[in-house]
């Protein structure tokens, strides 16, 4: 297992001119914390970014969603994200995708049959869906396919929340294909490498750990003399109560993310101290997702049953400075997600100064720095949480000291080094499969004078 954190390695001489980047579900055009929109989005605009600026072309392949989009947009400069028709343009869900695989593909491997021979250097793909495009894909060009996971169906069952659905039968055996036919799997974090290893029998000289990063040029603090007065400033442009407590939820409303269960902690809290509860005011961030379409009103109707109406407040996904002012708003981020290969949302908010209280799970034992930028909770269990923001919210000091070393832990991570390792595993891939391609060329000709 290769770890690709920091800049350096083993690196071959050879870097992509050209990638193709595949990201089938999901469009890096899409506001994230809407439909299936997330991290991931988030992780592939940014990189993408990054990558032309060290002079690497990136072509995006997603799936039109709207016969209104252009069958090509910019992005930024050296960035392409190209629309591919699959299935009809609405109304279908992350689960009907399987079946539009086979014209995806065809629109991906189209696309590069209209330009010379080797026009691509290399496959990135992104999620399971993508990374069955890949494997096709990377056998018709001769190049090799690094693919990243982002979640693996295996380990959300594992860490089922309540009510929420299991990932299919179909869905694992896809992902055990793309594992075992990709060049190169990139892993967000040691804890997720030594998933893909144990439970999908992953090469360890195939696993790379490269560490997303956060825009530590938008995601900033407030120069302490200036600290009270953007936090009022940031609650005013939300509509948000200019005095008392905030824990904030920035995410996908989905059982997985698990935003109930700060909810119940909050009537945990009325139970231990109802002043302190009616001065605090839970704030969620975001839009349903996944199984949380089934009841979309179903935080509302929990809030409402606990007597929290008036507690809880309710934003849609935030983007732009909107979001920077979500994190400023806050006295806490709270993620309380059953699983996260990483958990952007954790690392850009200790970025903006707040700190995190973030379940002990997944990649959020990396992305949160216990007690140092934030507290890591073990389970889900209401009252922990409760106890935890009864023990920070009555400590404006520790809040203080907390808000600090999330700054200091957030600068640790950064867009471009997430691209600088990358890079180093694309060169890696390169010169395997240059060296593979020389191999079979001279047994090849060897065969042939024999015969």
């Amino acid at each position: 297992m290769n770890n690709r954190c920091a800049v350096g390695g083993t690196v071959s001489p050879r870097t992509p001119r050209r990638i193709a980047t595949l990201s089938v579900h999901t469009s890096p055009l899409h506001q994230p914390g809407t439909g299936d929109a997330g991290g991931m989005n988030v992780y592939i605009v940014e990189v993408s970014k990054r990558l032309a600026e060290a002079g690497v072309e990136v072509e995006i392949f997603t799936r039109t969603t709207s016969s209104d989009l252009p069958r090509s947009v910019e992005l930024a400069p050296g960035v392409l994200v190209r629309h591919v028709n699959a299935g009809p343009f609405e109304g279908l869900a992350k689960e009907d995708l399987p079946a539009q695989l086979c014209a995806f593909t065809h629109g991906v491997l189209r696309a590069e049959a209209s330009r010379p021979p080797g026009h691509y250097d290399l496959l990135h793909s992104h999620y399971w869906l993508s990374g069955q495009v890949g494997w096709l894909a990377k056998q018709r060009w001769g190049v090799p396919l690094v693919h990243t996971a982002h979640t693996l169906a295996k380990v959300k069952n594992l860490q089922l929340a309540a009510g929420d659905r299991a990932e299919p039968r179909s869905r694992v055996i896809g992902e055990e294909q793309v594992v075992a036919e990709s060049d190169r799997l990139v892993a967000n974090t040691p804890t997720e490498a030594r998933e893909l290893i144990d439970l999908y029998q992953a090469s360890l000289d195939r696993v790379s750990v490269v560490e997303p990063g956060v825009d530590l040029d938008r995601f900033q603090p407030l120069p302490r003399v200036a600290a009270s007065a953007g936090k009022l400033a940031a609650r005013k442009r939300l509509g948000l109560p200019e005095r008392g407590r905030i824990v904030t939820f920035v995410g996908r409303i989905q059982p997985l993310k698990a935003p109930d269960v700060l909810i119940q902690a909050l009537a945990e809290l009325c139970a231990r101290d109802r002043d302190l509860a009616a001065d605090t005011t839970l704030v969620i961030v975001g839009g349903p997702s996944g199984s949380g379409l089934d009841r979309p009103t179903a935080l509302i109707e929990l809030a409402a049953s606990l007597g929290l109406r008036d507690r809880v407040r309710f934003l849609p996904p935030q983007s732009g400075d909107d979001l920077v002012a979500v994190y400023r708003a806050a006295d806490v981020v709270a993620v309380p997600s059953h699983n996260e290969s990483f958990g952007l949302v954790a690392l850009e908010a200790q970025a903006t100064g707040t700190p995190v209280v973030a379940a002990a799970v997944g990649g959020l034992v990396t992305a949160v720095r216990d007690e140092v930028s934030g507290v890591l909770v073990d389970g889900h269990v209401p009252g922990d949480w409760a106890r935890v923001f009864d023990r920070l919210l009555r400590a404006p000091h520790r809040l203080t000291e907390l808000a600090h070393g999330a700054v200091e832990h957030a600068r640790a991570f950064s867009w471009a080094r997430t691209a600088s390792g990358l890079l180093d595993v694309y060169r890696e891939a390169m010169e395997e499969n240059r060296a593979r391609l020389l191999l079979r060329d001279h047994a090849d000709l060897a065969g042939a004078a024999t015969w």
